[in-house]
């Protein structure tokens, strides 16, 4: 069977990012969120334009989907399709790192857990499938919220969990560029003390950000003398999302 097409992928994706966005997008919004370079999104645009997809504000600077286009809706892919892609890679996440493991997306400016595998022992534990995470808080949250191009996700009041919260929206957007940069999220006592986590992206069609794999313990199992996030739980985490991601865009 013939491959997909990049080029259609990436266009789908913008399109979608755009419908998420009433205020309309930059290319460069575009562009962090979808890892791609400037002048490849302005070159789909302008493709986007011609055929009367997009449209452009008065200045010129953000573009927006045009009225004969319409609305294509907030999320394209079924949470439940993210969970069954998810299942049996954080699965192997967890028994290889010992650490519980949840897979999560945003909706309404939270991040719902749609699967969690519990930490491979015999201690108690309460299963998180369906609960909702700050998004500013945990790296779960942090590695979405990071490509949220529209920012219509990220929370207008940056709540308090303990005293290393990111409070600051200027620290926030920091943060976030941060994770666009490496690409993985990391938390260290931000929502729960003692506890620190670690996510990455995962990334349907065309770039786009559909969700987050992430693992979370105790500060020293996570982290290392130095309280630095332990770089071989980084390699799994993000080895993880890329796999979920391959499984997604091969099914799609």
């Amino acid at each position: 069977m013939p491959g997909t097409v990049q080029s259609i992928e990436r266009a789908a994706a913008v399109l979608r990012l755009l419908a998420a966005a009433p205020d309309g997008l930059g290319v460069a919004d575009l562009g962090n969120a979808l890892g791609l370079a400037k002048t490849t999104v302005h070159g789909i645009l302008r493709t986007l334009h011609q055929v009367g997809f997009v449209e452009q504000d008065h200045s010129g600077a953000h573009y927006h989907l045009s009225d004969a286009f319409g609305r294509l809706g907030e999320s394209y892919l079924d949470p439940n399709e993210l969970r069954s892609r998810a299942i049996n890679w954080a699965d192997s996440l967890a028994s290889r790192s010992g650490e519980v493991v949840r897979v999560g997306r945003l909706v309404e400016g939270k991040v719902v857990v749609v699967h969690h595998v519990f930490r491979p022992d015999d201690s108690d534990q309460d299963l998180d499938v369906g609960t909702t995470l700050p998004p500013h808080a945990t790296a779960l949250g942090k590695a979405v919220l990071a490509y949220d191009a529209s920012g219509a996700s990220r929370p207008r009041k940056l709540e308090a969990f303990t005293t290393r919260t990111i409070t600051d929206p200027a620290r926030l957007a920091e943060e976030l560029a941060a994770v666009r940069a490496r690409g993985w999220a990391s938390e260290f006592e931000e929502y729960t003390v003692e506890l620190a986590s670690i996510a990455a992206p995962i990334r349907g069609l065309g770039g786009l950000v559909v969700g987050a794999v992430g693992l979370a313990g105790r500060v020293e199992r996570i982290c290392d003398s130095r309280l630095r996030h332990r770089p071989d739980l980084v390699t799994m985490v993000r080895a993880t999302a890329e796999a979920i991601a391959r499984d997604l865009r091969a099914e799609a």
